[in-house]
């Protein structure tokens, strides 16, 4: 059973910045592509970036150039770096594989970035 675990958010100022990690039990991320997701209120769970076994990348078009995804296969662990925090950056963030696996969501890490 494969466990994720997300830690690193927190309350931020808009133009602050947060890490992200996401550590699992396995031994599955140099494996699969992984992706960080986000959930804000009221609305549906988006994927945000991810992360292939190549390192090659992938952004939703509105965090291009603020955030960036990364891994370290030996530690079991990715992590979003967010930088230039908006309001609509404010949701809880999940890290799962990309595409997602229903059984993987862990509890997530809240973001809330307000002045």
């Amino acid at each position: 059973q494969v466990q994720l675990v997300e830690s690193g958010g927190g309350l931020v100022q808009p133009g602050g910045s947060l890490r992200l990690s996401c550590t699992a039990s396995g031994s599955i991320f140099s494996i699969y592509t992984m992706g960080w997701y986000r959930q804000a209120p009221g609305k549906q769970r988006e994927w945000v970036a991810v992360i292939r076994n190549s390192g090659s990348t992938t952004y939703i078009d509105s965090v291009k150039g603020r955030f960036t995804i990364s891994r370290d296969n030996a530690k079991n662990t990715v992590y979003l770096q967010m930088n230039s925090l908006k309001p609509e950056d404010t949701a809880v963030y999940y890290c799962n594989k990309f595409p997602s696996t229903a059984t993987y969501w862990g509890q997530g890490t809240q973001v809330t970035v307000s002045s």
